[in-house]
């Protein structure tokens, strides 16, 4: 009995030493944080290095808010928590800021600053008076050339969601993400005639991810072991927000310049040239996309190039197997966005450890499914069947797999996949046993090359 308690203690003290190694492998917190100063986007740089305006425009924002309606998702019953920030107008004024561009009058709490300048005349008609004749009365107020309008039109959930996982012999590993979608619209208004000067449309995706393991494992008839670990991260709605914001900014003030909205508050032209170029630039692209990150136009074209680099084993009636590996070339012609027909030619060795060594030449035809052909990243199935020689020999077989696919630019993707080769008969290693037929196992990382423009 004692034997049974020290091992039990024992058991204890590893699970939570590993438990404290995960929470440090994964960052997790354990201890209350400092206020620290707020993070930044990459926009609030380039905000900041924008070229600055001869004079700045006077501009004001009276209301510049949450216009969806929309409420925090929820699994269980409702959640009457807001979706988006109820402060944009704040994020604004503070990316107006920023930008150097525009000084930002009080607009969006003119009561209270009203009310305040009328309790200081008060006070100096009531009290000042008779002590100091020459107090002046307060400045005017600065009013505005310029007001801007708009907000937070849109808040989409679950916009794309996905994930991934495994489990061999009680190990299990998965990950999932999701993605939501906000819209913000800003509109420059002159006040002099009410006239909309420009207006700009930016979105930002919101991206929230987990990763989840997990280990369940009857060590004897009596005990069971098992284990757990995750992380989630969720991108705060705050600073994609504000990343949106000072986007639309940006390009507010981009397109003015280009334009020759703001007159004589800018500088020589020849300053900003470089800057329009490049806002331009990133226009047309946008042009190209739609939502999703999709580029219908310019990716994936008829004709395709590849190349694997292979890992092998055998699934045969020798003990045994060992891992080699094997390359495939071959050729991809596309029926239409989501189909394509493949050709290959590939070299697949079977080992079995101090048994079987033997090579060979294979040729495939494949019919394969890209599922989101105008995305970057695309899952993807196949089947099809093949020829295998070796030694004056020739075998069919059929096979399928499937993977992942990622375009890294117009024309150049790189893949992860896997393959089961299927068999029709049992003397791929020379030796008939059993009813099961001779079978392969491959996992593939290899680069595709469309070629041309769509």
């Amino acid at each position: 009995m004692k034997s049974i308690i020290n091992h039990r203690n024992f058991a204890g003290v590893i699970l939570f030493s590993l438990m404290q190694s995960c929470s440090s492998l994964f960052n997790l917190p354990s201890n209350s944080e400092k206020s620290t100063m707020g993070e930044v986007t990459s926009y609030t740089t380039e905000l900041k290095k924008l070229p600055p305006p001869k004079e700045k425009i006077v501009i004001g924002v009276y209301k510049f808010r949450d216009q969806t309606g929309q409420y925090k998702p929820s699994e269980n019953g409702s959640n009457w928590s807001t979706a988006v920030p109820q402060g944009t107008t704040t994020i604004l004024i503070k990316a107006l800021e920023d930008s150097k561009w525009f000084v930002p009058i009080e607009r969006e709490n003119i009561a209270n600053l009203l009310n305040e300048r009328q309790i200081i005349r008060s006070t100096r008609q009531e009290y000042l008076k008779e002590a100091d004749k020459n107090v002046q009365s307060l400045p005017p107020l600065l009013y505005a050339g310029i007001l801007l309008e708009g907000g937070v039109i849109s808040y989409d959930s679950n916009v794309m969601t996905g994930g991934i996982g495994a489990r061999y012999f009680g190990i299990g590993l998965s990950s999932q993400y999701r993605q939501d979608r906000i819209t913000i619209y800003l509109r420059a208004v002159s006040t002099l005639n009410g006239e909309i000067l420009k207006t700009v449309y930016t979105s930002k995706t919101i991206l929230s991810t987990s990763v989840n393991g997990n280990f369940f494992r009857y060590i004897d008839t009596e005990r069971l072991l098992e284990s757990e670990v995750g992380v989630t991260q969720n991108e705060p709605v705050q600073l994609a927000v504000t990343e949106a914001i000072e986007k639309a900014v940006k390009s507010l003030i981009v397109e003015g310049v280009r334009d020759k909205i703001w007159g004589s508050a800018i500088q020589d032209p020849t300053t900003y040239k470089a800057l329009i170029e490049k806002y331009e630039t990133e226009q047309e692209d946008n042009d190209k996309r739609i939502i999703g990150n999709k580029y219908p136009n310019n990716y994936r074209q008829k004709v395709a190039l590849f190349a694997n680099l292979e890992g092998q084993q055998i699934k045969g009636d020798y003990v045994n197997p060992k891992a080699s590996v094997g390359f495939k070339l071959g050729l991809k012609y596309f029926l239409s966005d989501h189909i394509n027909v493949e050709l290959n030619a590939n070299v697949l060795t079977l080992r079995n450890q101090n048994i079987l060594a033997r090579t060979f030449l294979v040729s495939e035809v494949n019919l394969e499914y890209l599922m989101l052909p105008k995305y970057k990243l695309s899952p993807f199935l196949y089947a099809g069947g093949g020829s295998m020689f070796s030694e004056n020999q020739n075998f069919f077989k059929a096979q399928f797999g499937g993977g992942l696919e990622y375009l890294m630019d117009k024309n150049f993707a790189i893949r992860l996949s896997s393959q089961y080769d299927l068999g029709f008969t049992d003397n791929w290693d020379g030796l008939v046993n059993g009813k099961q037929k001779d079978q392969a196992i491959r996992v593939a990382l290899g680069i595709i090359f469309y070629l041309g423009k769509k």
